[in-house]
């Protein structure tokens, strides 16, 4: 059965993983009966040394040579081979992996045969030895005793082959990370992004904040939410779609400038670019614009490219600059160029409906020229858009918390970030007039009440919160999982999700 695990380990073999559990689970009850160990008996294991440090300090030894200094170090067995006085294996830990050689005259018979008898590929050890280069050139460590530190029962996914069931990597990623290191390397860069946004963030005195994820009202967005009960209470509550409101109080109450990266829930639907638990940035300044706001965004990417690697990216085959200056267009300009329709000569909604029959967007008869414009831009504009491109000018229509633009009253001044035709970020100068914002909610509350479960609902506290006052302001919102994706050429948002949303095994 050994040789079956070994061949299996190494995509040689389809020897059922049930059956494999079985004789594991049978060769750990005679472990403990024959040689009275328990494999997770152990609670703890001191390293003098990681993997890649044993590399990086004997790299300069030479074929033949032994270092003098004693290690231990610790992983899991990810390559065996078993022969007769001399056996090697191949030792990863969470950073790096490396030979480690066992011999009779070194162990000695009964460390050496327990090594042979009761060792499989997936379990963890500990080691000690010291660290020497093979006669082939390989650094390697010489072990003079070891641990058993826990037993695998399940054996390894395919190894050379890589683990390819997308639904396996998903829905049981402790499988992924182990047998692919690169999703490891992904998962890391996300939280080197993550730090450096934080260290960019602290440099212009920004205090990050937590804010509630439950709440009486989803607000902050246009999306649908998650609706749960709190029974203590008797209310229905909310899963929150964004964190912009509560951030905006905070404005109200003399806090300056906050910052929160935190989780958002979306009850709609999942592909490449949507999962219904992400990841999301929200950014407010006092005394600032949205053009501050464009500014902060560009460090803000420059600072996550410059964290992992550089500003000059390569995604699925493209390749992306994330210098600065981005470009920077209104979504009127992009519909032109892209879709043909100039809406600056469309002066009534008849003529942006016949517009947008003869582009192809259905058409129901109620929508505004403002709207078709958006919807336009979304299936015209936004594919072509994968160099960093400020988007500018969105209609108030479809901005109910953004200040209109004084020169063109029905756009506001706002911005979204699109790379690679997705956005990444959404921005603007925050609507600080409580009337003006009172009777946008009735206008959002409308269309919720007429059927649009997306709409904006009348959040009055958030009124009487603008009505004691709200500076001038400039919001900001990052889609860290877009963004991450992007910088790790990573396909799907679920490649740079650890645990993405998956419908339950069907018994």
């Amino acid at each position: 059965m050994e040789d079956q695990e070994r061949l299996q380990a190494e995509g040689g073999s389809q020897v059922p993983e049930e059956e494999i559990l079985a004789a594991r689970k049978e060769k750990l009850r005679r472990l403990r009966e024959e040689e009275g160990y328990d494999p997770y008996r152990p609670e703890r294991f001191e390293r003098s040394a990681h993997l890649a440090e044993i590399k990086r300090r004997f790299d300069s030894l030479t074929v033949d040579q032994h270092g003098t200094e004693k290690l231990t170090t610790a992983g899991r067995v990810m390559a065996l081979r078993k022969h007769g006085k001399a056996s090697f294996i191949t030792l990863e830990d969470e950073g790096d992996r490396m030979q480690l050689y066992f011999q009779f005259d070194a162990l000695g018979e009964e460390a050496y045969t327990f090594f042979k008898k009761w060792v499989d590929v997936g379990d963890f050890l500990g080691v000690e030895g010291h660290p020497f280069r093979t006669s082939r050139g390989e650094l390697s460590v010489q072990v003079e005793s070891f641990s058993l530190l826990s037993k695998a029962l399940r054996p390894m996914p395919e190894k050379w082959h890589g683990l390819k069931d997308v639904e396996v990597r998903y829905r049981q990623r402790y499988v992924d990370l182990l047998a692919n290191r690169g999703v490891r390397d992904t998962f890391r860069k996300r939280a080197t992004i993550m730090a450096a946004i934080r260290a960019l963030m602290t440099r212009t005195g920004s205090l990050e904040v937590d804010t509630p994820i439950l709440s009486h009202l989803a607000g902050g967005a246009n999306a649908r939410p998650f609706v749960t009960f709190h029974n203590a209470l008797g209310l229905q509550m909310y899963m929150r779609i964004a964190t912009e409101l509560y951030l905006k109080r905070l404005i109200v109450g003399m806090m300056g400038r906050v910052y929160e990266i935190g989780k958002n829930f979306r009850n709609e639907g999942v592909d490449t670019m949507h999962n219904p638990e992400f990841t999301a940035m929200e950014v407010y300044w006092a005394y600032a614009d949205y053009e501050d706001m464009m500014t902060l965004c560009e460090n803000i990417v420059v600072a996550a490219a410059d964290s992992v690697g550089g500003r000059t990216v390569t995604y699925q085959g493209k390749e992306i600059s994330l210098h600065p200056p981005f470009r920077r267009a209104t979504m009127k300009e992009l519909v032109k160029e892209h879709a043909g329709v100039d809406f600056d000569a469309i002066t009534t909604d008849e003529e942006a409906r016949r517009a947008a029959r003869a582009k192809g967007i259905p058409v129901e008869g109620h929508e505004s020229r403002f709207l078709l414009l958006a919807k336009l831009f979304e299936e015209y504009g936004e594919k072509h858009l994968i160099q960093p491109t400020f988007v500018l000018q969105h209609p108030v229509e479809i901005s109910p918390l953004a200040k209109r633009n004084p020169e063109a009253p029905d756009y506001t001044n706002r911005f979204e970030l699109f790379i690679n035709g997705s956005e990444v970020a959404n921005a603007f100068s925050e609507l600080n007039d409580p009337l003006d914002q009172e009777e946008r909610f009735r206008d959002q509350q409308r269309k919720k009440d007429a059927g649009d479960e997306e709409s904006h609902p009348f959040d009055e506290d958030f009124v009487t919160a603008l009505e004691y006052g709200l500076p001038p302001t400039g919001g900001l919102g990052v889609g860290i999982d877009r963004l991450v994706m992007f910088l790790t050429d990573s396909r799907s948002i679920r490649d740079v999700i650890l645990f993405p949303a998956m419908r339950p095994r069907e018994a």
